[in-house]
């Protein structure tokens, strides 16, 4: 193998064994990050499933289908 080719391969795995240390920390760091704030404000962690909506709004949505439905 020509001396050419093999720095060419070890500069790839170098480079490709970099990269997957730096995405590797970075999962990492947003998982640790994750679990500190959910610790920090654990009542706005989620989504909001208690939404209420009002009669009217799910008439006006349904209304909204129906006409988007008739229209296509």
């Amino acid at each position: 193998m020509s001396s050419t080719l093999s720095a060419g391969i070890e500069l790839m795995l170098v480079g490709m064994g970099t990269v997957f240390f730096f995405l590797t920390l970075l999962v990492l760091a947003t998982q640790a990050m994750s679990g500190i704030l959910q610790r920090v404000f654990p009542s706005s962690a989620g989504v909001d499933d208690g939404a209420a909506h009002s009669e009217e709004e799910i008439a006006a949505i349904a209304v909204a289908i129906k006409l988007h439905q008739r229209a296509s």
